[in-house]
Order: structure tokens, then C-alpha cells, then sequence
């Protein structure tokens, strides 16, 4: 390729990229005669929590692994920042493997420090920012320890510190909640927050969908090699919506009206609830007015899919193609 050709390919990719930190752009990935990925694409916003879902084996890891520069791709590019990712780049990232990865015979604080530098902090600055991380995570009797002396949670306490301690602008956790209990989850959600709030940009990975339902602005799933979904959470949900609602309140249920469908009804002395879908562009309102005259309601609730739903669904889909 010219260097003029390789200009203009730049050009096009910053302008459409303005707004993504990340762009995958037809990647596949073939190990011997595995398909890993299956020309997939899409694109991440800057400053945003992006889930990368998908079943075991699907293609996540492989993926990581390229954006890492660990393994390359056989065909597509992938850009950072509006650039062709390159060996410069790395020192802006952070990743946090499921595997995770530490010197067992090395002492928390010089290991921490060691890998700073490794990501081109000064000594100075990385001491300077793991004086706070230690203090925040409350490892302070636990820096002069070797890391085989430390339980599974505060071994994964350094290795997040590990990861984030450089302020790379790009994050990738991998199962990021592995092996913490409900107190240190919560305290490493939060910083996961903290981190977005002060501008970076985090792939999170994981099979766990109450913490994407929380967490992640964005997602894409990806399943049997290739990308089936992408998009904000919000509008991916809306998308999956049926027009459903659930209404519990006091009296005899009885719809008659063809505008509306029962799907599903219990009663229990005096008490229903049921599931009512909207039929030939009535709306809630609708629903609403017409169930007031009938019946006492105590509760009117749309029925949206968790991301947990979508992702069943979808991934059922493409096992039946």
C-alpha cells in the first residue's frame, strides 16, 4: 500500500472515529481450523463502560487479545484514537486478564512500581500514585508481602492497581469481579465508575449480566465468531420491547377489547395480576384509561427485557441458524 493510499485510509477512519476511542474494522482471526472471528465490527465511544458479551468461546478473548497486540489479525484493522493500533499504543492501555498474572516471589510495592515503569511512569510519579491506590484499597500492611502471602481477593486488589495505576485511557477487564467477595466487588465497581468519570474509556467482559445491566453504556455480543448486536444498552432494550405490561390491582379482570391481549392471569382473592400486551398501535394511556373504568389498579409496569433476556435470545438465535 502508498503512502498516499495508507493517508487517505487514516483520514477517512479519524474523521468517522471523532467520537470512538476504539474501531474494529472487519477482523477475523483463524487458529489452524478454528474460525475465532468471523470479519467483525464495531466501534467504541470514548469515555463510556462497554460490555463485551458473549458465550464461552465466541471470539471475546481472541479479540482482546488483538486489541493487546498479544496475537494479531488475520485480516481487518483496528484503530485507537483515529489511529492504526501500533506497539505505541500499548502504553495507554490497561488489561486485566482472567487469567491474572503476578511475580508470586516478588513484593507487592515493587511490583507495582516495576510495572508503572514498564508503562513509562517515572518512579516518582508511580510512587506518588500507589501511595493513593494502597491507601484506597487499604493494602498498606500488605505492600512489603510477597504476592503468594496474599489471599485470591487482595491478589486481585494489586493486579486491578496494576492496571489502572499509569491512567491508561483505554481499560480492559476481563471478568474483573473473579474471586471477590460482595464487599470488594462493590468497592471495585465503584471505582470502575470513578474511573469513566475522570475520562476513560472501559471494555468489560463478562458473564455476569446484572453487572452489565448496571455498569456498561454500551455492548456488543458476539457469538459463534461473529458480531450479532451492538449499540447503547438503552436503545438495544427499547428495540426488544413488546409492548407489555404488567397490572396488579383489586377487582375482575375481564378484556375484551381487541385492541389488547392477555398473556397471562392469576388471581388470588380479589387480587389479579397479568401480563397485557398492546395490540393495533393502542398505547399505554389507552390501556390505562380502559382498565380505570373496569377495575381498582395498584401498579402499571412496562415488562423490558433484561440484557440477560436479549442475550439468551440472541445467541439462541444464532445457534439456530
Amino acid at each position: 500500500m502508498s503512502d498516499d493510499q495508507d493517508k487517505a485510509i487514516f483520514d477517512r477512519t479519524k474523521q468517522s472515529s471523532a467520537l470512538s476511542i476504539l474501531k474494529i474494522d472487519g477482523v477475523s482471526k483463524t487458529y489452524a481450523s478454528h474460525t475465532a472471528l468471523d470479519n467483525v465490527s464495531f466501534e467504541i465511544p470514548a469515555g463510556c463502560i462497554f460490555g463485551l458479551l458473549g458465550p464461552n468461546g465466541a471470539g471475546k478473548t481472541s479479540l482482546i487479545r488483538i486489541i493487546t497486540q498479544i496475537t494479531g489479525a488475520d485480516t481487518g484493522e483496528i484503530y485507537f484514537k483515529g489511529e492504526r493500533l501500533k506497539p505505541g499504543h500499548i502504553k495507554d492501555i490497561g488489561y486485566l486478564p482472567e487469567e491474572r498474572g503476578l511475580y508470586k516471589k516478588m513484593k507487592v510495592g515493587e511490583q507495582l512500581l516495576y510495572l508503572a515503569q514498564l508503562k513509562g511512569l517515572s518512579r516518582q510519579d508511580a510512587t506518588t500514585r500507589l501511595k493513593a491506590w494502597i491507601s484506597r484499597f487499604e493494602l498498606k500492611e500488605w505492600v512489603g508481602k510477597n504476592i503468594e502471602d496474599l489471599s485470591k481477593g487482595m491478589q486481585q486488589k494489586v493486579q486491578f492497581i496494576a492496571t489502572v495505576l499509569h491512567e491508561p485511557a483505554l481499560i480492559i477487564l476481563d471478568e474483573p469481579f473473579s474471586g471477590f467477595d460482595p464487599i470488594n466487588a462493590n468497592l471495585i465497581k465503584d471505582e470502575i465508575l470513578s474511573l469513566r468519570e475522570r475520562g476513560a474509556t472501559i471494555i468489560f467482559s463478562t458473564h455476569r449480566m446484572e453487572s452489565v445491566e448496571e455498569l456498561c453504556d454500551n455492548i456488543a455480543l458476539i457469538n459463534r465468531a461473529r458480531k450479532v448486536l451492538d449499540g447503547p444498552v438503552k436503545e438495544i432494550k427499547n428495540t426488544y420491547k413488546t409492548d407489555t405490561f404488567q397490572i396488579i390491582g383489586n377487582g375482575r379482570l375481564l378484556i375484551t377489547s381487541p385492541d389488547y391481549e392477555v398473556l397471562e392471569q392469576h388471581e388470588n382473592h380479589g387480587t389479579f395480576r397479568a401480563n397485557v400486551k398492546l395490540l393495533n398501535g393502542s398505547r399505554p394511556n389507552d390501556l390505562l384509561r380502559y382498565l380505570i373504568e373496569r377495575v381498582e389498579i395498584h401498579s402499571f409496569v412496562e415488562l423490558v427485557p433484561s440484557i440477560n433476556d436479549i442475550f439468551i435470545q440472541k445467541v439462541t438465535e444464532t445457534h439456530h441458524v
